[in-house]
């Protein structure tokens, strides 16, 4: 079994739906949908160039994926979840834009957020005790000898390459994209999030995402909304 802490709007902001129909999968309730019509794009590639962030589910990262330390229990996990949840404060990203990361499309903001590092640098060192070391082969499965060496100097220290100076946002709508579709997902993309690009991404909640084994699809178990007057919601 494996947690993460992922920022998620909550399963009924208009931005979640819209990503879980895109993706095939709410990650809050388990529900799978068919793929989307779009003209110009099969739904049989739509659907397989979605396959690896339907198994996710809509997120951003904060803390990636990793298994509990030994010692250490989910109860208490939740516990300090929800303390993290109290010491922050909603804030918003003025706008978020379609960006191309390499081979993958994702919604990432038009510029630098100072909260949004803080909110990921915070999430890095305050759940990092729950985190068990990396075995052999998740580390090797991120191509170390490929990375940077700071990169790889923090896959060794906190089991993630991207944090820190490292970290870069994004909500991730697609698995590797070929050159040669490049063009036409975007503008299914473009259409499909058309109501979302260019406009706030108002960061008021936070997720812990559950795996309950290798390779099967993540979950909701527990979204917080952000402050210290909330309430504990379990998923």
């Amino acid at each position: 079994m494996r947690y993460a802490i992922y920022f998620a709007p909550p399963a009924d902001d208009p931005l979640s739906q819209t990503a879980s129909r895109w993706l095939g999968r709410d990650a809050f309730t388990g529900a799978h949908f068919g793929p989307p019509e779009i003209a110009g794009l099969d739904t049989g590639l739509q659907h397989a160039l979605t396959a690896d962030p339907r198994r996710y589910g809509f997120h951003g990262t904060l803390k990636a994926p990793f298994e509990l330390a030994e010692g250490r229990s989910e109860e208490e996990l939740l516990n300090i979840f929800e303390c993290f949840a109290a010491d922050l404060e909603p804030f918003e990203i003025p706008e978020i834009v379609l960006h191309q990361l390499g081979p993958f499309f994702a919604l990432v903001p038009s510029a630098p957020s100072d909260e949004l590092q803080d909110l990921a640098e915070d999430a890095v060192h305050r759940f990092d005790p729950f985190r068990a070391p990396l075995s052999d082969a998740d580390f090797a499965r991120r191509k170390p000898e490929a990375l940077p060496e700071r990169q790889r100097r923090y896959l060794r220290e906190w089991g993630y390459p991207y944090v820190f100076e490292e970290f870069q946002f994004h909500l991730t709508l697609t698995g590797p994209v070929p050159a040669e579709t490049s063009s036409v997902m975007r503008a299914a993309l473009e259409s499909t999030f058309a109501e979302h690009i260019g406009k706030p991404l108002h960061v008021t909640s936070v997720a812990l995402f559950v795996e309950p084994e290798r390779g099967a699809p993540f979950t909701v178990r527990s979204l917080l909304p952000l402050g210290s007057d909330t309430q504990r919601k379990i998923a």
